[in-house]
């Protein structure tokens, strides 16, 4: 028997390509964790994968999109957001989900991220954080944390870092939680109540990036980095997520928000109704 038809009998193989594994990902990267919590949840929710739509960017977890059996999308780099955004308000009716990098995200597609918060688009967005660049070589980007060192700061950050989950919360999203890739079941949980959730959903995971961004910094290898998820992440529900800190000492992760209000989508509609009615 080949190893495809080896993999083919994996019990999430439905969900996935898988005539284009094995994957691109170094080893001890976490993308492939948040990749088969996604599935996980798609298959526990038992997802209509005709009416899934999976988009990402530019960077190692963009890869991602190629590797769900469903319509998806890889898009240029910082985009994912606003082709997601398209995509919803063209068809309601589908089940749209963003899965990319921290860089991509929130670096050059920063400007999309916020506003399609602001406007409370519907869309469940998980952002794989590794703290760096990691396939274009290691540089800084907006989430690397002070003194780090990367490919672009060889003496140390001395950029301040985005907290993501405030971002994303001062921004207007409806949930908002972090996870570390360590949390499998939690993380899991967390995208299944997101993809049932109308609105602007967000969800960090904090991931491990072994080869580039841990190698720098002396983290020694990706079991190592896993082992301290387990000591310093304090979980934290319902938390003030400009209080949710990332430090050497401390992760605060947790379901941080989870309200409701009218999407972006639906007062479209109110607002055509009304046209029309007039």
């Amino acid at each position: 028997m080949t190893n495809l038809q080896e993999f083919e009998r994996h019990p999430l193989a439905n969900y996935l390509r898988v005539e284009r594994f094995p994957h691109i990902w170094c080893e001890g990267c976490g993308n492939g964790i948040i990749l088969h919590c996604f599935v996980k949840a798609l298959d526990e929710l038992g997802a209509n994968m005709d009416k899934l739509v999976v988009v990402s960017g530019i960077g190692c977890m963009g890869r991602v999109a190629g590797y769900i059996q469903c319509d998806s999308f890889h898009t240029t780099h910082g985009r994912p957001i606003a082709l997601a955004t398209g995509i919803k308000l063209a068809n309601p009716q589908l089940t749209v989900a963003v899965i990319s990098g921290d860089g991509d995200l929130f670096a050059i597609g920063g400007n999309h991220f916020i506003h399609a918060a602001r406007r409370n688009v519907d869309m469940t967005v998980i952002c794989s954080n590794n703290f760096n660049y990691g396939m274009t070589g290691g540089q800084c980007g907006p989430t690397t944390p002070l003194l780090s060192y990367t490919t672009t700061t060889p003496y140390g950050n001395i950029e301040h870092p985005f907290n993501l989950v405030h971002l994303a919360a001062a921004s207007g999203a409806v949930h908002v939680a972090r996870w570390t890739v360590l949390h499998v079941k939690r993380l899991t949980e967390s995208i299944k109540k997101a993809l049932q959730k109308r609105g602007f959903k967000f969800i960090e995971v904090v991931s491990p990036c072994p080869e580039i961004y841990g190698r720098r910094n002396k983290f020694g290898k990706a079991i190592d980095t896993m082992k301290r998820y387990r000591e310093i992440a304090e979980i934290r529900h319902g938390y003030a997520p400009s209080k949710a800190e990332i430090t050497s000492e401390k992760i605060v992760v947790g379901e941080f928000i989870d309200i409701e209000k009218p999407t972006y989508g639906e007062l479209l509609q109110g607002q055509f109704m009304r046209f029309n009615k007039g």
